[in-house]
This record gives structure tokens, C-alpha cells and sequence, in this order.
């Protein structure tokens, strides 16, 4: 069997088929290039077929970046990676979906991108080499640090009480969060489970997290669905 390559189809790209728009004057026969500098000339000759929204159909990635600044939310994500975790493009990418104002990798600046099915592009990204550092950084900004973990006399997640300001600070798939991290923290929140695993995936468990935090903070009337 082949191994793999960056431009190889992962699981979450299966299935999933051509999406996206042709050439502008294709998709809007006799219309004059619209005069819009956020546009990209070379998507409106070529056409886009990139995972964005339809909303920013043809635009360069410069200015998909600075319109989502706009509407950022106040909350941050963090995971821990001292082994590689192969979670972090699963985190980045739901991280994305959600406009999160930065995710946060902590310990191995490398990570497998391909997860993140390129929404690193708009999403922004910081490198902290410990622990420690991602502490100190977030309480010079005033930001309330919650871990996510199944530790016993955790806070369910489904009744907390998330802040506003928060960074939800997610630990590696199979140790968890470091106890550094959990000594740090506001609380540490566990995610309900009724089946036979002890542990969520750390890119699944982070995504239901960043859900429950939206639902208690974000203003549902400027989501594009």
C-alpha cells in the first residue's frame, strides 16, 4: 500500500465531493468582474473550490482573515502536544468553524496539518514551549483558564458555568491534561459519558466544549447557518 502523501484524502474528505463555485464567468454569464478588492483575480478567472462558506466565495485569504477578526469571539483554545498529538488539526479546524479568537499549541511546535483540512490558513495560531508560558500569557490578558478532563471532582460541563474570557485548555490524547495545567486552572470541567470508554477523543471532546461555550456566549444571529 502507497504511503500516504499531504495531498491524500483523509476521513473527514471522503465521501465528500467537488464543492465550490467555476470561474466567474461562468457561474454569471455577461456580468462584469465585480469591483471588489477582498476579491482574489485569480479564483474569479479559475474559480474557487476551497472549504470557506459561500458568503466568501472568490475572496482572497487576507481578507476572509480580517472580516472574521471582526467578529472573533473572546474565547481561546489550547492543547497540549509533548507527544505529537494527532488531535491538534481535528481542534484547529472546529476551532475555525467557531471563530475562536486563537488556538494555542503547547509543547511540540510540529503538528499534523492535514486534520485541519487547511482552516489554519484562517485561523489564528501561537506556540508556547510549556505550560507555564501559556499560564503566564493568558493572565496577562485576563483570561480565565478551564481544563477539560475527566479527573475525579471535575465540574460537569453540561451545568458550568463557563466565563466569557475563557481558554479552554485541552490536555493530550490518552494522559490528559498535565497537572500543571489542572493546578493552573479556574476548574476542570468533565464531559458526561455513559458507554464503556473511559476517555473521549481529545479533538471530539474539545469540540463539544467549544459548543457549550458558544451556546452560553455567542450571538446565534451572526452564525451563517
Amino acid at each position: 500500500m502507497p504511503n500516504p502523501t499531504e495531498d491524500t484524502p483523509g476521513p473527514t474528505e471522503w465521501g465528500e465531493g467537488r464543492h465550490g463555485v467555476g470561474p466567474w464567468a461562468v457561474e454569471h454569464p455577461g456580468t462584469p468582474l465585480p469591483d471588489d478588492p477582498r476579491l482574489d483575480p485569480q479564483l474569479l478567472a479559475e474559480g474557487d473550490r476551497r472549504n470557506v462558506v459561500d458568503a466568501y466565495r472568490y475572496w482572497c485569504r487576507e481578507a476572509i482573515v480580517a472580516d472574521i477578526d471582526t467578529r472573533r469571539h473572546a474565547l481561546h483554545i489550547a492543547i497540549e502536544n509533548f507527544e505529537n498529538d494527532a488531535n491538534i488539526g481535528t481542534v484547529v479546524r472546529t476551532a475555525n468553524a467557531f471563530a475562536v479568537d486563537t488556538v494555542h499549541i503547547v509543547g511540540r511546535r510540529r503538528w499534523n496539518r492535514r486534520g485541519a483540512m487547511v482552516t489554519d490558513r484562517y485561523q489564528h495560531l501561537m506556540h508556547h514551549p510549556d505550560t507555564a508560558s501559556l499560564v503566564a500569557w493568558a493572565r496577562e490578558r485576563d483570561l480565565t483558564i478551564v481544563a477539560i478532563d475527566n479527573t475525579p471532582g471535575c465540574v460537569p460541563l453540561e451545568t458550568a458555568k463557563l466565563p466569557e474570557r475563557c481558554l479552554l485548555l485541552f490536555g493530550q490524547e490518552g494522559p490528559g491534561i498535565t497537572d500543571d495545567a489542572q493546578d493552573n486552572a479556574a476548574m476542570t470541567c468533565s464531559i458526561a459519558q455513559f458507554g464503556s470508554t473511559r476517555s473521549i477523543n481529545a479533538g471530539v471532546a474539545a469540540g463539544i466544549a467549544m459548543h457549550a461555550w458558544i451556546r452560553q456566549h455567542a450571538d446565534l444571529s451572526r452564525a451563517w447557518q
